[in-house]
């Protein structure tokens, strides 16, 4: 599946949980990742979240569709990392 993952944590755990998503997803902007993940790596990656995130103050929201092709993404303005990949 194709997920756009945000999350707003304290000052203190925003590294942690940039480290954390950069495991799983490609970063596009502060606190936004986007990219292909499987559903057990989708919760994976929740659950380490969860271990790091303050369940009172902090918050991860999740946008799934099933492909890409199915998103219709525009950037005004610059793109921060673009998704190509050079093997």
């Amino acid at each position: 599946m194709y997920i756009i993952a945000m999350y707003d944590v304290g000052e203190k755990r925003v590294g942690k949980m940039l480290r954390l998503f950069r495991r799983y997803l490609n970063w596009i902007q502060n606190s936004v990742f986007e990219g292909e993940i499987s559903e057990a790596k989708l919760l994976e990656l929740k659950y380490k979240s969860l271990e790091i995130m303050d369940a009172e103050t902090d918050s991860l929201i999740i946008f799934k569709t099933r492909q890409e092709k199915w998103l219709d993404k525009e950037i005004v303005g610059k793109e921060r990392q673009t998704l190509d990949t050079f093997l």
